[in-house]
């Protein structure tokens, strides 16, 4: 067999572009964001600066876009978020359209972000950016530590019971012995 002379190497991840709707500048968008944390309609930005300065107040460095149209999925709006994430290291981004949510956070874990996106289809950019943060801000059950203490607590139960039935099983040969040599009461 000849060796094939030339290196060749592969991607490990086969990269998949984001899909950004043809009618959104992701240009624009980031100049926008990179200004006051919001690129939305004139009417909306007053109400969104506000949101931005409260998450602010809360430690969550929040972006803000409004895209006034429904993609045909929702995907196109995690995709913009997170082009505009990455643009902004360390931040946190809603994107909202009149009916659905995308969101990027480095911060966040996804469960979290994905609670907030439920919260933040109202139809109304304001009150589904409150909801959002008002999502992010809230405190969640831990299930990671519950779920150490549930394992734990199963291993534990385990082995006790391992340790019973081993005690178990010498105990009757032990009587047994005891049984045999007393006499008979009568």
């Amino acid at each position: 067999m000849i060796p094939y002379p030339a290196r060749v190497t592969g991607p490990h991840v086969i990269p998949f572009p984001a899909y950004i709707p043809p009618d959104v500048d992701i240009v624009a968008v980031n100049a926008a964001v990179s200004r006051d944390g919001v690129s939305a309609p004139a009417a909306d930005v007053p109400g969104l600066k506000a949101v931005v300065a409260d998450a602010k107040a809360n430690g969550i460095d929040l972006k803000i876009v409004v895209v006034p149209t429904n993609p045909p999925i929702d995907t196109p709006l995690r995709d913009i978020a997170t082009e505009v994430g990455q643009a902004h290291p360390g931040s946190t981004v809603l994107t909202i359209s009149p009916s659905f949510a995308g969101t990027y956070s480095e911060e966040f874990d996804r469960a979290t972000l994905e609670a907030g996106q439920d919260v933040a289809k109202t139809g109304n950019p304001v009150q589904s950016a409150t909801n959002f943060v008002g999502e992010l801000e809230a405190t969640h059950f831990p299930w990671t530590a519950f779920t150490v203490v549930l394992v734990i607590g199963v291993l534990a139960a385990a082995v006790a019971t391992r340790l019973l039935q081993v005690r178990a099983r010498r105990a009757p040969a032990g009587s047994d012995v005891a049984e045999n040599a007393a006499p008979p009461a009568n």
